[in-house]
């Protein structure tokens, strides 16, 4: 089994929503005659990088990401290239692009050729809302895109989010699925434990599925 980092360098170059916390870090304890070890701070947005929504993202009566269950973030999932989605990825689609293949419990699209690591798209695909049901409806537990949202940047509705919390799905946001090819996996990322937050980063990873012999 071969283990797959889909997570991106987190680091001052890459890039935040527009308007939201840039990522900086600065050492405050240096390794020194004095002092045996270094120790840094950083600071960033709780939707850095590859990361976790909670459904407190996007309802002020919704679970924080500490109350998320980790079953849901590790297991099987299926990645999806939906690299000819330019706009947004409706369930009809969505139904096309599948075909009659089996879906495993957690969905990766991978729409970026690249994903960008050092400057912010100005345009991006998104998930319709009725892609999201038609996952549900198909036993899928958590939607991942190597995009920076679910919705389209400039939404006020959030439709797809909101049809996952209508759902009890869970959200990954911010992959690097450049060098993965479609098919099944496990998936294993976790959000930190931040208790009482919107959101939370992951170290999102794939692990090859073991082949059996005929």
């Amino acid at each position: 089994m071969t283990i797959i980092d889909i997570s991106p360098p987190l680091s001052a170059i890459t890039p935040v929503w527009p308007g939201d916390t840039p990522f900086s870090s600065e050492r405050t304890w240096i390794l020194d005659g004095d002092c045996p070890v270094n120790v840094s701070k950083i600071t960033m947005t709780t939707h850095f990088g590859a990361h976790a929504d909670a459904p407190l993202h996007f309802s002020d009566d919704g679970a924080p990401i500490d109350e998320a269950p980790l079953e849901s973030y590790i297991g099987l999932c299926t990645v999806i290239d939906a690299r000819g989605v330019r706009n947004l990825l409706t369930a009809d689609e969505l139904a096309r692009l599948i075909g009659k293949r089996s879906l495993q419990p957690r969905v990766l699209f991978r729409f970026f050729d690249q994903a960008p690591q050092s400057a912010w798209p100005q345009e991006f695909p998104a998930i319709g809302a009725d892609a999201v049901h038609w996952l549900a409806d198909r036993g899928a537990i958590l939607v991942g895109v190597d995009t920076p949202s679910l919705d389209p940047q400039h939404s006020k509705l959030m439709d797809a989010h909101h049809a996952v919390g209508a759902r009890n799905l869970r959200i990954l946001e911010g992959l690097v699925l450049d060098h993965v090819h479609e098919g099944d996996y496990e998936l294993i990322a976790p959000p930190l434990k931040l208790a009482g937050l919107d959101a939370a980063p992951v170290r999102a990873v794939l692990r090859t599925l073991r082949e059996t012999s005929a």
